[in-house]
């Protein structure tokens, strides 16, 4: 029994990890039909800027804020020069976003050096809770929790807000949104921009379970498209569910099958396109 709790509590963990960039992910293809290769990269960044800041005395909390707000304004930026004009084609903006993954992975290498760095998490969360036999990190729970606080958000964001109506009817139907009126390009932006800030935010907070070495966007890209299969693109309820399904179908695969860990990741994603190619809460197009 405490195995399969200890690697639950670890795939949920690791689940809501891949939220914060999965999030941002189907989001921005819902909207703008942009496969943005480069969200991985995004959180990546974040964590080297907070480590870099944190080693200059900057408190946790304000260190990855600053990581997310840096790779928004990046986000921003890259959107505005290049990405806006080529939103309604998916294979430039995709080559686009290809291109900065690239960039910015050289950018990182040639800053930061290619050496793996490992993140203490807060002094306060440091500790682990103990149930008997059972051993389980406090930071991982608080990951768990602020990243619930962060999919609350955004659901009541989509929800209750007259921005989350835009971006509800543009994801729906962009044409009819842009012939009522709706200023459907202000959406793009603030959708992108959040994608970037989510992701860049949960860089350094997911520092102390990933570390941050180059390459780490690699590892992540196929899981952050798992979990958009598998909850639906353009779905913020799929990206939560996948992200947990994904979390911890990875938990127990590296646990019980370390050699086919990549392997069972990918069945579920396989079955899903065979049998619900919108994924699970995703509509059929």
């Amino acid at each position: 029994m405490q195995f399969y709790i200890q690697n639950a509590l670890g795939g949920l963990a690791y689940g809501s990890l891949l939220f914060l960039i999965a999030s941002g992910l189907t989001l921005i293809f819902g909207l703008m039909r942009i496969i943005n290769l480069a969200q991985t990269s995004f959180y990546l960044l974040g964590a080297y800027i907070g480590l870099s800041l944190v080693t200059h005395g900057w408190n946790f909390w304000l260190a990855s804020l600053a990581g997310g707000i840096v790779t928004m304004a990046l986000g921003l930026a890259v959107y505005s020069a290049f990405l806006h004009r080529y939103h309604a084609d998916p294979l430039t903006s995709l080559l686009l976003t290809l291109g900065l993954t690239l960039i910015l992975d050289d950018g990182i290498l040639a800053l930061w050096g290619g050496d793996p760095h490992s993140i203490s998490p807060p002094a306060i969360f440091a500790g682990s809770l103990t149930f008997g036999t059972l051993v389980f990190p406090v930071y991982w729970l608080v990951v768990i929790g602020i990243s619930f606080a962060i999919a609350a958000i955004l659901f009541l964001t989509l929800q209750r807000t007259m921005l989350g109506v835009m971006i509800r009817a543009a994801v729906d139907d962009e044409e009819m949104t842009r012939g009522l009126g709706v200023d459907v390009n202000r959406a793009f932006y603030i959708v992108f921009a959040a994608g970037a800030l989510i992701a860049g935010l949960g860089g350094l907070l997911g520092g102390p379970i990933t570390s941050a070495y180059p390459g780490l966007d690699g590892e992540l890209t196929p899981l952050a498209f798992a979990v958009v299969i598998v909850g639906g693109m353009g779905s913020l309820g799929g990206a939560l569910a996948g992200s947990l399904i994904i979390g911890l179908v990875n938990a127990f695969g590296k646990a019980l099958f370390p050699e086919l860990s990549y392997f069972t990741i990918f069945v579920p994603v396989a079955l899903i396109m065979a049998f619900r190619p919108q994924g699970l809460f995703g509509r059929k197009l």
